[in-house]
């Protein structure tokens, strides 16, 4: 006489219920597993960027390379890329030279206010020169205002102000790179540089 257990495995409607159950829960996982991926890399060295050379101008400027800090040399290991801070004596530049679509290009908001910056009067602005940056305020107590401003172009020249849809069209293709992000800092006091 089979037990109880083995007369409900027999029941069809069991087994195909136990089946769709262990094939979500498998899909469940794998999509965890690509969310972590991306968020979180394992430790393999970031595609090969020696080819890549950083402008030696902006806008007519000179530019002299600065020093990534340790937080930044740490990140710019797993970065897939390249990264490199800049100034050209009035403001400071982070240039991200991306290889591959990654989650680990965060919108200059978020950096900003994880580093205790407030931020304020975000928007769109067109520059001299008509190309659209996403724009923001930050403040922290006792420091200069800074107005900062990023935007991302891909090989083919389009560009994003938004983090999120150069991503999205990244991975699906309708953006090819590499690609080039810049963040500009700048004070908006009369005091020096940074």
């Amino acid at each position: 006489m089979p037990t109880r257990l083995e007369t409900l495995f027999a029941n069809r409607f069991v087994q195909r219920v136990l089946h769709k159950t262990f094939f979500a829960a498998a899909l469940g996982l794998g999509a965890l597993w690509g969310a972590a991926q991306a968020v979180w890399p394992d430790d393999r060295a970031p595609p090969e960027t020696s080819a890549w050379e950083w402008p030696s101008q902006w806008e007519g400027s000179a530019l002299r390379p600065l020093a990534l800090g340790p937080v930044e040399q740490r990140f710019a290991r797993q970065f897939p890329g390249a990264i490199a801070r800049m100034t050209d004596g009035a403001r400071v530049l982070v240039l991200r030279h991306v290889t591959a679509p990654t989650r680990m290009l965060h919108p200059a908001e978020d950096c900003y206010r994880a580093l205790g910056y407030g931020i304020a009067a975000a928007r769109l602005e067109h520059d001299a020169h008509a190309r659209l940056w996403r724009c923001f305020t930050a403040t922290r107590e006792g420091g200069v205002p800074l107005r900062v401003c990023e935007r991302t172009t891909d090989a083919q020249g389009q560009a994003f102000t938004d983090t999120s849809a150069w991503y999205w069209a990244a991975l699906r293709g309708q953006s090819t790179g590499p690609w080039l992000a810049v963040t500009t800092a700048t004070p908006t006091a009369a005091r020096g540089l940074l």
